[in-house]
């Protein structure tokens, strides 16, 4: 099947955040990728229920870790959203195919992967003292920007 998007979550920690994203992965025509330690079983009923009933609609993959992900998609185009980072993610001329990377909600993505992907970086501008947003409305913010700019709706 051939997706719009790929959004990929490194070690998310909460399951309900993780259950609105497969939502919006489904209602977005984008696959699910979960990287690494999860902080929830994937029957957590949390999980399924932020989901409601389009978890099993959803197309996901489950990696090991970074490099078991890496290895089973190599070639892919990385977009990593964490802030501070490279640009703002308007800024980023989007591709179909793309695959958009967040971290965990206590960590943001690993130190080592952001330093050698810096420059493939996006953040979302935050006014105040506010440090970071929820990680599912990250997502959302930028998956629809990415939809926008590739005309998918």
């Amino acid at each position: 099947m051939k997706y719009n998007l790929h959004v990929v979550l490194i070690e998310p920690q909460i399951p309900y955040n993780t259950g609105n994203i497969g939502r919006l992965c489904v209602a977005t025509n984008s696959k699910l990728h979960l990287v690494g330690k999860l902080g929830f079983s994937l029957n957590d009923k949390y999980l399924k229920r932020a989901g409601l009933d389009y978890w099993s609609l959803l197309d996901y993959a489950v990696y090991k870790n970074w490099n078991d992900f890496l290895e089973k998609n190599n070639g892919a185009r990385f977009i990593f959203v964490e802030s501070p980072a490279f640009k703002l993610y308007t800024e980023v001329e989007y591709k179909e195919g793309d695959y958009l990377i967040f971290g965990s909600e206590d960590q943001g993505i690993p130190q080592y992967i952001i330093e050698k992907y810096w420059e493939h970086s996006v953040t979302i501008p935050m006014f105040g003292p506010v440090r970071s947003l929820n990680l599912s409305n990250s997502v959302a913010i930028v998956l629809y920007e990415a939809l926008r700019q590739i005309k998918k709706f």
